[in-house]
């Protein structure tokens, strides 16, 4: 059985200013989920799963849905403030997504086979996808509970134009995930990576450490825990205009509930993103680098 890719691709940019899934980068005006998808497909992947908001429906059909079903299965799926279990309701002034916990869970009605789940604005690199997609093909149950965290190296994760949040992963001896530990304001000084936690306080990091980039591995499994945890979410959370229901942190507690089994697998591929508007020429010339290189073809789709 094939894998699926689902791509989350309903954020709105705040820090960008502008919708960033839909920019072009590539040297044929290609975007970043044009690269993943190509990626995708050349990995082995099934079919593809977008996650996005219902107002982006025309323009997403026309420059996504429509072009990539030439060469893999598309469908797609919407993420609203007002798609929640009965009995809840959005709280007065939210804008806010519910975050990517969220995203995952309204995913369901659509799969129902071993998935990997990405961010639509990151560029993961041809190496994780191949890595996660073997992963996923060779579960000894794919309808269990053994999941996957693609594990980026920190340094190589930050940006230059602001700080950034990123999960610290902790593994036991077998590379199985501990625990993934959200760390915000990661950003280089004088004095090295440093970081902010609950309190306010400053932290060093080395810049080796394992960190989840949302490239993760999931059974359809998930789908009932991401039903479950989020109506306890909505309870203790729901209320607040900015609270969001975080994959991650979703992962996180199940590991420590005993739940589940998260494989941690690393990957020296290049990972980029662009959290500021001032990244994209970062992330142009990298992708400018690697076609010149011979990763990628000088357009990806030929019929798009």
């Amino acid at each position: 059985m094939k894998p699926t890719l689902l791509v989350l691709a309903a954020g709105m940019g705040s820090r960008y200013g502008r919708l960033k899934q839909l920019d072009p980068f590539g040297p044929s005006g290609e975007t970043i989920i044009d690269y993943s998808v190509y990626d995708a497909v050349r990995a082995g992947f099934g079919k593809v799963v977008f996650v996005i908001r219902e107002s982006l429906e025309p323009v997403f059909t026309e420059q996504f849905f429509t072009p990539l079903s030439r060469h893999i299965p598309v469908e797609y799926v919407f993420q609203e403030l007002n798609y929640l279990p009965e009995g809840f309701t959005a709280p007065e002034g939210r804008q806010k997504p519910w975050g990517t916990g969220h995203a995952v869970m309204l995913a369901g009605q659509k799969i129902n086979e071993p998935f990997a789940v990405i961010n639509g604005d990151d560029f993961y690199g041809t190496q994780s996808f191949k890595i996660i997609s073997e992963f996923l093909r060779n579960l000894p149950d794919p309808s269990g509970n053994q999941y996957a965290i693609v594990g980026y190296q920190l340094n190589s994760t930050l940006s230059d134009h602001g700080p950034v949040a990123r999960g610290i992963c902790e593994m036991n001896a077998a590379g199985n995930l501990r625990s993934v530990t959200e760390r915000t304001s990661i950003r280089r000084t004088g004095r090295g990576i440093v970081y902010q936690d609950e309190a306010g306080n400053e932290g060093i990091l080395s810049g080796d450490e394992s960190v989840s980039m949302n490239m993760m591995g999931f059974t359809p499994s998930v789908f009932g825990y991401c039903r479950q945890y989020f109506g306890r979410f909505l309870e203790q959370e729901g209320k607040e205009l900015k609270s969001e229901f975080y994959l991650p942190v979703l992962v996180n507690r199940l590991v420590g509930e005993g739940l589940v089994q998260v494989k941690v697998l690393p990957t020296t591929a290049n990972w980029f993103g662009v959290t500021y508007l001032e990244d994209k020429p970062m992330v142009v010339g990298k992708l400018a680098a690697l076609v010149k290189e011979g990763a990628y073809p000088e357009q990806l789709w030929s019929n798009k």
